[in-house]
């Protein structure tokens, strides 16, 4: 791998108990990069995340992890289930789990892990809360503080999957904008499964379509102009 790289598969296919859900993906995400994930329900998106997160080993092919990487230091965004919005925890107590990783075999997190999350809690505009219960929280801020959680984790790479799910309007608006910022200001790279087309292509630099017609993988730009972009254009939101 070269130094800017942070995850390369070669030739991978992904699935299940002997079934097979993606085939033969070539892709290289790199330091900086913007990637979102689109395509049809049942394609292979979220089984691809398990891939590149090191969950899911691949049924054929290989995926290569920056050193970092290999060690934890992704920040991962899942889409949250009923229960974990009602997790019974602050949100300065959330924001920290992200440094679970880094925690090793102390019993307590230390001043550098603590002020890493409420830095982080600040930068996305939810620390006046540290202290609140996390259930008391709108789905928008839950959503930030989740991603707060995520950048406690995170030393290069952000995985999210579906993050607006459940968010009104202007919360997803205001995620997109954080995100932005994470990429553009801070250099981190992002690859994110959305089924939130125009917003999320408004700030992505590339896109990964899987489906059953084929899979495209470029610019935005050209994928908008690709039979897949076209047909999402005029079936999308």
């Amino acid at each position: 791998m070269e130094p800017h790289e942070l995850i390369v598969c070669r030739d991978v296919s992904l699935g299940y108990e002997g079934q097979t859900v993606l085939s033969h993906l070539n892709l290289t995400i790199r330091d900086g990069d913007y990637l979102c994930i689109v395509g049809d329900n049942g394609s292979g998106k979220s089984t691809l995340l398990r891939g590149l997160l090191g969950l899911l080993a691949p049924q054929s092919g290989e995926i290569l992890r920056a050193p970092e990487l290999e060690r934890g230091a992704v920040g991962y965004l899942p889409q949250q289930t009923r229960a974990q919005r009602d997790f019974p925890a602050t949100v300065l107590e959330v924001a920290l789990s992200g440094c679970l990783n880094q925690k090793g075999s102390r019993f307590f997190y230390t001043r550098a892990q603590k002020s890493q999350a409420l830095m982080n809690l600040g930068k996305l505009g939810v620390l006046e809360w540290k202290d609140k219960s996390y259930r008391e929280l709108s789905g928008g801020q839950q959503q930030r503080v989740l991603l707060a959680r995520a950048l406690c984790a995170a030393g290069r790479l952000l995985i999210l999957d579906e993050p607006i799910t459940g968010l009104d309007p202007a919360a997803a608006q205001d995620l997109y904008k954080t995100l932005s910022y994470l990429n553009t200001k801070e250099g981190m790279a992002i690859v994110m499964v959305t089924h939130d087309l125009g917003p999320a292509l408004r700030s992505a630099r590339s896109v990964l379509h899987i489906g059953q017609r084929g899979t495209f993988l470029g610019p935005v730009a050209d994928y908008l102009a690709s039979p897949q972009g076209r047909r999402f254009r005029e079936v999308g939101p």
